[in-house]
């Protein structure tokens, strides 16, 4: 009887070394798991960055085309560069496209007068040089 006794305690014991671990496969399916879970999220970090870059964009364009205008307004002439607006106090400095991730704006400059007053034409609008479209948008970012 002994013997019998010392075969099932073997059993008991191989069993229980068993199921102590985790299977390969099991730990390959935890893992294919978490990499799915990872490239979501990669997915979607990505598209908040793009979307952040297009809000300063935005933002920025407004604020240099607000100070555009006003520069105009109070100096009776058009600035003939973004620099004009730098040492006239318009603005801190000239941002840096988010885009092209360059101070290289694309200026348009017309023979419009925005005053009765306004003696020379200078810059009216400032664009991205960056022809890459928006994928919320679907329009390219010079045309903002």
């Amino acid at each position: 009887m002994n013997s019998i006794f010392e075969r099932r305690l073997g059993k008991v014991r191989r069993l229980g070394k068993r199921s102590r671990g985790f299977t390969m496969m099991e730990l390959m399916v935890v893992i294919a798991i978490i990499l799915v879970l990872i490239g979501l999220a990669a997915g979607r970090y990505e598209k908040s960055i793009v979307r952040a870059r297009e809000a300063v964009l935005k933002q920025d364009l407004q604020t240099m085309r607000s100070a555009i205008q006003q520069y105009t307004l109070d100096k009776a002439a058009g600035p003939q560069s973004l620099d004009d607006l730098v040492s006239s106090g318009y603005l801190r400095e000239v941002p840096t496209d988010p885009m092209t991730r360059g101070r290289d704006w694309h200026t348009d400059s017309d023979n419009v007068l925005l005053s009765a007053d306004q003696t020379s034409p200078g810059i009216t609008d400032v664009h991205s040089t960056s022809d890459t479209v928006s994928p919320f948008e679907n329009t390219s970012y010079s045309s903002w």
